[in-house]
Order: C-alpha cells, then sequence, then structure tokens
C-alpha cells in the first residue's frame, strides 16, 4: 500500500489512539513512525542512502527525502549520503562542509514485509516510550508509600499491581508473620526505582524503618505540616521499634500528638505493622538525656561518651540490667541505632569494681614511681590526679591545696616527677636509637621518646617513613565491617593522640620533606578550626 494512497490523516489518528491507550506522548509515536517509514524507505532505495520522513502534524502527510552531507574530500566513506565541495556545487552555490542537500523522493509502497517491520518498530519505541514514563512516574515517588493490590506470589516474593506497573515486594522486605492472597490490597513504601532491561523495577518495603514514619506523617498531621519532625526510627519489624520526635511549636507535645486521643493514631500504625510495638521518644540535642530517653522503660543511673571512640557506657542498677539489655538484646540494640553508637550496659556493681581497680592502678603508679607510701599516693588520686606529667607540670598550689601538703612537700613531688620522667624519657630515647631511628625523626617537633620507641617497634624510623602514614594509623580509629564497629589500633594511640593531631604531624611532616605546598598545612588546619568553632556553636 502507498502512503500517499492512504488517509493521511489515519496517521494522526493511530498516532494519538496509541498516545492515550499507552500514555505518552503523541509526539513519541509520531515520531517512531518516522523511524520506521524511514527504515522502510531504506530497504527500497538502499541502506545506504540517508533517507529521512517528516510527517506532517496538522495534515498527517509524509515527506520522504535524501539527505546527502558534505565533507572533506578524504573524509568520505559512504557515496551515497556523503559528497565532497567538488561534487556539492552543481547544488549550491558555495558548498562548505558541513552543508546538506536535501532531495524529495517518491513515497515507497509498503508491501508485507516492509509493513510488518514498521509495525515492529513503531512497538518497540511505544514500549520504550512507556517504560521511560512509568520510570519517572515512580522514581519521582521514592520514598513514599504506595497502595497496590497483590497479584500472586513468586518464590515468597510479593508481586503486586501499582496501577500503571508492577513492584515486587521481596521476601526479606515482609514483616516476618504476614501473609497475603491474590487480590488483597497491600500498603509499602517505595524503597528504590531501578531501570532495567525488561523495564522499570519498583522495589517495596514493608520493614524499612521509614515505612513506619511514612505511617506516621500519615496519622499525625502535625508531622505533614512540619511542626512535628521525626529525628530518628528504629525497628525490629513486626516486634518492636523506637521512634524519636521533637516538636518546634512549644504548645505541642510531640509525644502525645503521635499518641492521638486515648491512643488512636499510634494504634492505626500499630494495626498496619502487625502489632508491632512502638516506643515513642521526645529527641534531645544532648546525647546522654536522648539515650536515657531511649533506654525506657528501664533506669539509667550514669551516662560517659566517649566521642572519639563513639561509644557510650550506660550504668544501670543491678535489678534494670535485664530490662535495659531486653529480650534477645532487643531494647539496647534499638536504642543503638537510634544514637548511632555502640552502647556498653553494666551494673552500678561492676562500674564501682571498674573505677576501684583504676584507683588501684594509678596509686600503683605514683606510689613506684615517686616513692610514696600508699596513703599519700591514694590522696593524689583522690585529688583528681591521673599522670605524672599532671604532678610533674600543675602549678604548685594546686599541689598546695591538697590536705597536708606544704610548698616544701610540692616541690619535692614536682621534682621527683619529673626526675622520673627524664629518666623515662633517657630510656625510651636510648631503645628508639638502639633500634635504627634516625636523627631526622628525633629532631622532628610533636614527637615524644616513648614515641619514637613505639614509632621504631613497628618499623617507623626516617621522616620519610612517618610522612607515608595515615593519621588514623596513629591515633586508630573504627571500621564497619558487616554493620560491626571494629577498632583500629593506633601506633601512638596509647598517648591520647586524637586523628587531627596525627592529620597535622603527618602533614607537617610532608611540608617539611617538599611532598606538600604549605598552603595545603594552612587549608587543613583552617578545616579543622571551622570544625572546633562549630562544635562550640552546637555546645552553646
Amino acid at each position: 500500500m502507498a502512503i500517499t494512497s492512504a488517509n493521511q490523516l489515519e496517521l494522526l489518528q493511530t498516532a494519538e489512539a496509541v498516545a492515550r491507550e499507552k500514555m505518552i506522548d503523541p509526539e513519541l509515536v509520531i515520531q517512531a513512525m518516522e523511524d520506521s517509514l524511514a527504515r522502510a524507505a531504506k530497504s527500497r532505495y538502499g541502506a545506504e542512502m540517508d533517507i529521512r520522513v517528516a510527517i506532517d502534524r496538522k495534515t498527517g502527510r509524509a515527506t520522504f527525502t535524501r539527505v546527502r552531507t558534505v565533507v572533506e574530500d578524504e573524509a568520505v566513506e559512504n557515496y551515497q549520503a556523503q559528497l565532497t565541495v567538488e561534487q556539492a556545487k552543481p547544488y549550491l552555490a558555495e558548498p562548505k562542509v558541513g552543508d546538506e542537500i536535501i532531495d524529495e523522493v517518491p513515497p515507497v509502497d509498503l508491501g508485507r514485509i516492509a509493513a510488518q517491520s514498521a509495525k515492529q518498530v513503531i512497538l518497540q519505541k511505544v514500549r520504550e516510550a512507556e517504560r521511560d514514563r512509568q520510570f519517572e512516574e515512580f522514581v519521582g515517588r521514592k520514598g513514599t508509600i504506595i497502595n497496590g493490590v497483590v497479584k500472586r506470589e513468586e518464590y515468597g516474593n510479593i508481586i503486586v499491581d501499582i496501577g500503571r506497573g508492577e513492584a515486587i515486594l521481596r521476601r526479606n522486605e515482609r514483616i516476618g508473620r504476614e501473609s497475603f492472597r491474590p487480590n488483597d490490597r497491600i500498603r509499602s513504601y517505595i524503597k528504590d526505582v531501578r531501570r532495567e532491561p525488561r523495564g522499570p523495577q519498583v522495589f517495596l518495603s514493608r520493614t524499612d524503618p521509614q515505612f513506619m514514619a511514612e505511617l506516621f506523617k500519615m496519622e499525625v498531621p502535625e508531622i505533614y505540616d512540619g511542626i512535628i519532625e521525626i529525628k530518628a526510627v528504629a525497628r525490629d519489624p513486626g516486634s518492636r521499634a523506637k521512634i524519636a520526635v521533637i516538636s518546634y511549636d512549644n504548645s505541642i507535645d510531640p509525644v502525645g500528638a503521635c499518641v492521638g486521643m486515648r491512643g488512636s493514631r499510634v494504634q492505626a500504625v500499630v494495626g498496619e505493622l502487625q502489632g508491632e510495638k512502638i516506643d515513642i521518644i521526645p529527641w534531645n540535642a544532648d546525647q546522654a538525656t536522648f539515650l536515657v530517653n531511649a533506654l525506657q522503660p528501664a533506669e539509667v543511673s550514669k551516662v560517659v561518651i566517649d566521642e572519639e571512640a563513639g561509644k557510650i557506657v550506660v550504668v544501670v542498677p543491678d535489678e534494670q540490667l535485664s530490662l535495659a539489655i531486653g529480650r534477645r538484646g532487643q531494647n539496647v540494640r534499638l536504642a543503638s541505632q537510634l544514637t548511632g553508637l555502640d552502647i556498653d550496659i553494666m551494673t552500678e556493681a561492676d562500674e564501682s569494681t571498674r573505677r576501684q581497680a583504676e584507683f588501684s592502678e594509678r596509686t600503683k603508679l605514683f606510689v613506684d614511681s615517686l616513692d610514696l607510701d600508699e596513703f599519700f599516693a591514694q590522696l593524689l588520686v583522690a585529688e583528681g590526679f591521673t599522670s605524672l606529667e599532671e604532678v610533674a607540670y600543675v602549678d604548685l598550689e594546686e599541689l598546695m591545696s591538697i590536705e597536708g601538703v606544704d610548698e616544701g612537700t610540692a616541690g619535692e613531688l614536682q621534682a621527683r616527677a619529673r626526675e622520673y620522667i627524664d629518666s623515662q624519657n633517657r630510656k625510651a630515647m636510648e631503645a628508639a636509637v638502639a633500634l635504627g631511628v634516625e636523627q631526622s625523626l628525633i629532631d622532628f617537633e610533636g614527637l615524644t621518646p616513648q614515641m619514637l620507641e613505639a614509632l621504631a617497634n613497628d618499623g617507623v624510623k626516617t621522616l620519610e617513613d612517618f610522612a607515608t602514614c595515615a593519621d588514623w594509623e596513629l591515633a586508630g580509629g573504627w571500621t564497619t565491617v558487616n554493620g560491626a564497629r571494629v577498632k583500629d589500633e593506633g601506633l601512638l594511640e596509647k598517648f591520647d593522640m586524637s586523628l587531627e593531631e596525627a592529620q597535622h604531624l603527618v602533614m607537617t611532616a610532608r611540608v617539611q620533606l617538599g611532598w606538600v605546598d604549605p598552603s595545603e598545612l594552612e587549608a587543613v588546619e583552617a578545616v579543622a578550626t571551622s570544625d572546633d568553632e562549630n562544635d562550640e556553636e552546637v555546645g552553646a
């Protein structure tokens, strides 16, 4: 059938009908028709020719044209679609590279095979456009809740009809004890949307913590309006959950608003989550206060935070230990997820034993190094002295403030402490030199003899060796492996070196060696100073 003999408006009508059915732009359908007609024309005139088809958007008339491009003489590869500047002179007054010569050619007759090929091209283009439309629609809804209808179950995975496509609820994203049958209505959280060769894949979840957060947003108008914010969520799907909320309006209680009148709001969420128990907790910027709230209903006696290690030690009364830990560690695990910190729980008896051990250890240090009797050493520890350096270099007045210590006694204490420190420094330096530490590292400012000995024992003996170290290799740090935090021991960690100090020392060494520009060291210090100021503002 020749295009010219067909009803020209039929092309436009077909394009509009297909676009309505597939819910895509009619322009995409017309472009697919143009591509298919062009392919059919190439099979008639020759695959080497550049045949293009344009369909008039008003009349439906299809115009077939042959396009030839002007190229450099040596660049001609296809004589049917390219020609040189000299060859183009009969067609153009002043031809130049890049010009196109366009000639209209007669329409082709679409035989059975050509028509079938054109149909396949149109269907393929329409399918691609439909997939793009589905992807753009659902990727914009990622992170929201969607309602669907269960179609079938495949190997434990639920296939859900979500209107303009299908989604999958994997077995590990389902709440443990719930089951679904075909045609059941299901509410899920859109966790991810991906492009795949077979079309966009929408992955749902009912176990994601944000699913519960979105359910609260639907049930609590104050959250939807931004008056109340959900700061953190932790879930043990199907069993228990904790959600931390804060109100930006002093007249509104965030916990009460989420619970609702007679628990109506929270019960609606609990019902959707198959009876999952939910603890609603007031969020607090102070980590210790927040953690005390998070560990409810257990009572907390004391909280000790190690910010550098990212850990928290919580002390609870002996009878509260099992309640704080929870069944199979559930309560402390959820509290840890909320705060983002590792939590160690100990009883008051354990904490007392630990403090007594530290007291005895420090007492022994002062007895052995300062040649004191046990009572006097205990007195120093009780006054808060923890190291020889504190005794050696503190103001005399602080030592004299201890009951029974006069100026002479204080001076003698400092003299003994400094003499012992100097003795230890000499021994450490002799050991470091014996291990092969070079003068370049000895002269480097910021490293004590004990640090030099520790570095030498690990093979760091020159300034070049030191400059190749990473900050965490010196100060230590934490690495997450399979979801668990693993401690990385630092070479100088026992000397209380922080990551910032280690970074400064390493960068200084690299500057001295000429490996980096001094401006880079200034930039690092500027960032560190800015971070410190920000921390002070947050603390204030």
